[in-house]
């Protein structure tokens, strides 16, 4: 796992003690008081006021008055600002380059997320029920969909070329058709359910019973009672030791 670097300043003190510094002229030990983080929030305010002096003024206003923001309101500044809160947070402790990373992978992510939405849950397994979906040929619809878009499946492959395909219906009907069917076979079938373990794309949301969040058979033993998991729901921990080998 990469290592994250923090840009900071060391300097030392009249006793050649080191002292470590932040930009904006901060020190660590400013963060541990009032006074620093007061300052620390002027300076996340005029670093708003340059990028988007707008939803400063919305921020100040909420704080003058934070009864005037109806709930959904208060949510959508919190969202707006998340981004600028971020990016500060970022160019205060150095670690702007990791960061910028870091939200690339998600932007590569993102059509996964998008096309489960607009596809997979929306249109794909409309009219599609367990039994029908064990009827398509999973891999031989695989196949054909790797024919289609000239490279090796894979769920972020599926989900780019789907989303290309949905800007123009129309002229990708066939194309959404075979995608439609593998979307069902790969979330409905127990074959396609094994095959995309691992993966987001085809897995649907399900209620919960938070009174029964792990399935167990209740097995009678004489008189006696006992709840057993089933071995597919085991999941082995390492790194985690108990005190006592019972």
């Amino acid at each position: 796992m990469p290592q994250t670097r923090i840009a900071v300043n060391i300097q030392t003190d009249s006793l050649n003690h080191p002292i470590l510094s932040l930009p904006f002229g901060f020190s660590f030990e400013e963060l541990y008081q009032t006074g620093g983080l007061q300052r620390l929030d002027e300076v996340f305010i005029q670093e708003l006021r340059e990028s988007d002096d707008g939803l400063k003024d919305k921020l100040e206003s909420a704080r003058r008055d934070p009864s005037s923001l109806a709930d959904k309101q208060h949510s959508e500044l919190l969202i707006a600002l998340a981004p600028y809160v971020e990016d500060f947070i970022g160019k205060l402790f150095g670690i702007e380059r990791e960061l910028h990373d870091l939200q690339a992978r998600h932007s590569v992510l993102a059509p996964l997320y998008s096309v489960k939405r607009r596809f997979v849950q929306r249109k794909a397994l409309i009219g599609y029920t367990e039994e029908r979906a064990i009827e398509l040929d999973g891999l031989g619809l695989r196949a054909q969909l790797e024919m289609l878009t000239e490279e090796p499946f894979s769920e972020l492959s599926f989900a780019n070329h789907v989303n290309r395909w949905l800007e123009t219906e129309v002229e990708h009907a066939h194309h959404l058709q075979l995608a439609s069917q593998y979307a069902a076979w790969a979330t409905l079938s127990p074959a396609g359910k094994r095959n995309h373990a691992d993966g987001i794309l085809f897995k649907m949301p399900h209620k919960l019973d938070m009174n029964h969040l792990v399935h167990a058979d209740t097995v009678r033993e004489g008189d006696l009672v006992r709840l057993e998991v089933s071995s597919d729901h085991w999941r082995y921990r390492e790194g985690f030791q108990l005190t006592d080998p019972g």
